[in-house]
């Protein structure tokens, strides 16, 4: 049901998927950037129903504890404390651990608001539970959600960044003024 509201609502809306998350991939973190304003979360979960893949994404805690709570743990959300955040890599690594099939969406941004720096959490976290980095982007200019290439993060974090700037370079997010490409 699900799948196909997914596939209605990019129907509607003019977008279109390019891309797929390899079925060999059972677990890893998928990086979805940028992360401008609120449509991003309908487009990236959705993206994800059509290609039938379950996913988990980390929201903030105010979001699981608000009157609709119940659809963000729905469609996968794992509550985030943002006053607590030092533990994350290691909750993380934890679920990578103790699940066969484990992937995580988030945003690196940590916000749709103008933020200067990435959190780095998303490659510690893929580092230490060796799970390989998908990266994502939501492209408004063409209407285009895209799954992209995938890498095991080496441990040379500037080397592998490098990587990840190239990817997102010429992406038009819904607000560009919020969106910064600063990883290192």
């Amino acid at each position: 049901m699900m799948r196909l509201i997914s596939l209605i609502y990019y129907w509607i809306t003019g977008w279109k998927l390019k891309g797929r998350l390899p079925d060999d991939i059972r677990k890893c973190i998928i990086v979805a950037a940028p992360h401008t304003s609120n449509y991003d979360f309908g487009y990236s979960r959705a993206a994800f129903y059509i290609m039938k893949r379950q996913i988990r994404y980390l929201a903030k805690q105010e979001l699981l504890d608000s009157f609709g709570g119940f659809i963000f743990r729905y469609t996968g959300a794992i509550g985030v404390d943002r006053n607590n955040r030092k533990d994350m890599v290691k909750h993380m690594v934890d679920l990578f651990n103790c699940f066969d099939d484990m992937v995580i969406m988030l945003s690196p941004e940590g916000t749709r608001e103008l933020n200067n720096k990435w959190k780095t959490g998303f490659y510690h976290a893929a580092l230490e539970a060796k799970v390989p980095i998908v990266l994502t982007y939501l492209d408004y200019k063409h209407k285009i959600a895209k799954v992209g290439f995938s890498f095991h993060p080496t441990g040379d974090f500037e080397k592998d960044m490098e990587q990840v700037k190239e990817f997102y370079k010429g992406i038009t997010p819904r607000k560009p003024k919020n969106f910064v490409l600063n990883i290192c």
